[in-house]
């Protein structure tokens, strides 16, 4: 579980951040290389970052925004 779980919680974020590039694309007139190079990752991690924020500090319910309710855990070695 702890696999999928942190494949979805990278996954939403980045098909987040791709939509969002492209939406900001279309009204900032960028081109298609810096959309993908430099704001998709950006929209990324800040989509990322708040939302873990958020689920740390106000409610874990803030979790489902990033694919999965609870963050995945590792055991230790």
């Amino acid at each position: 579980m702890n696999l999928y779980a942190s494949l979805v919680r990278t996954g939403v974020p980045a098909a987040v951040g791709w939509v969002v590039a492209v939406a900001l694309r279309h009204g900032l007139d960028l081109d298609p290389t810096a959309v993908t190079g430099v704001l998709a990752p950006v929209a990324s991690f800040a989509y990322y970052g708040l939302f873990r924020l958020a689920e740390e500090h106000a409610s874990p319910r803030f979790g489902w925004l990033l694919g999965y309710a609870r963050p995945p855990k590792y055991e230790h070695a």
